[in-house]
């Protein structure tokens, strides 16, 4: 059987303009349409039933659902800014549009709803919560069948499709970094444990402590919600601790940028900071006084597979992806914020 890369090749094209002439998206050439018509039959190809399926659902859509938090733009937040980034390169490549969906945190989401209504073709889920009615509403959207893909979240025990990072190696990374260094009493800014990237990155933080044979200690443990507040406010534990404190490790970079702002406002000097490591390696990290030392993760690139994974199901017919897991790499990138203070 022929694929689309052969069709592409037979008519001087790219495989993005072969999906676009078969399933009639987007404006074409008539030349080009004709050139691809020609070579798919001569070749024999044409989308499968799946492919047809898809097709004729008509809206042309890949939706994107984010959570809406009232007096919070999550487009100037570095990780949505960069997964819509992937996913816009992945939609402009198919033809396709883009149509964000926003949903309250607490609110239950019909995800199959968006599909009976014909509002999308495809849709990716960010910012997801394991929790009891989030599962169940995932669980009927892959029982009906509908094309949908996770981002950086994992449901333990389900086979949902799902882009993810390596977080539990992030920040073991992160920990042998500051232990390399020194350090022996290390604090830990995480997120809620709903997200299974806070579960990670403790189970990540454990572990390399356990590897040093060093203690748990419950009293290093904070919980911000990924905000800057929630960092500031986590300033006021910190420095009560200060004394006793050799490095602190924070579940993402907002939240130490938050925290570094609000030991300065306790009267701390950045000498007498601990060495502090963020995550996600945002565009602010290279900013903060001193330059933040931050575990890099590819937001990009996770963004633009999931779109890819589910445009490619739905031009070329194939809905066998692999694994539904997939996970990209993460790598620590040391600036001077993890240095330790002098004693």
């Amino acid at each position: 059987m022929a694929t689309r890369k052969e069709v592409a090749e037979r008519a001087g094209v790219s495989e993005a303009t072969v999906s676009r002439v078969l399933n009639n998206v987007g404006p074409i050439r008539e030349e080009t349409k004709r050139r691809v018509l020609e070579a798919s039959k001569a070749l024999g190809y044409y989308p499968s039933a799946l492919a047809r399926s898809f097709v004729r659902r008509k809206s042309g859509n890949l939706g994107v659902v984010l959570p809406y938090v009232p007096k919070v733009n999550v487009f100037s937040t570095y990780y949505f800014a960069e997964v819509l980034s992937g996913i816009g390169e992945a939609v402009r490549e198919y033809g396709y549009d883009l149509l964000l969906m926003f949903r309250s945190p607490q609110e239950s989401m019909d995800f199959a709803g968006l599909f009976k209504s014909q509002k999308v073709d495809a849709c990716i889920i960010l910012g997801s919560r394991d929790v009891s009615e989030e599962r169940a509403a995932l669980r009927i959207l892959q029982e009906e069948g509908h094309p949908y893909c996770l981002i950086n979240q994992h449901f333990e025990g389900e086979s949902f499709s799902e882009i993810d990072a390596e977080h539990k190696q992030g920040s073991l990374e992160a920990i042998r970094h500051l232990i390399a260094l020194g350090a022996k009493r290390i604090a830990f800014l995480n997120g809620t444990l709903d997200f299974s990237n806070s579960v990670d990155r403790l189970e990540g933080y454990r572990k390399a402590l356990a590897e040093a044979g060093l203690p748990f200690d419950p009293q290093l443990m904070l919980e911000g919600n990924y905000s800057r507040k929630s960092g500031y406010a986590a300033a006021s534990r910190v420095y009560a601790m200060l004394d006793s404190l050799d490095a602190i490790f924070v579940a993402n970079d907002r939240m130490a940028i938050g925290l570094m702002q609000g030991l300065r406002e306790l009267g701390v000097q950045t000498d007498d900071f601990p060495a502090i490591v963020g995550y996600d390696d945002s565009d602010a990290a290279r900013l903060t006084d001193p330059p933040l030392t931050s575990v890099h993760v590819p937001f990009y690139e996770m963004g633009k597979r999931a779109a890819k994974r589910l445009l490619a199901q739905g031009t070329d017919g194939s809905d066998d992806e692999g694994a539904p897991r997939e996970m990209l790499g993460t790598r620590l990138v040391v600036r001077k914020s993890s240095r330790l203070r002098e004693t």
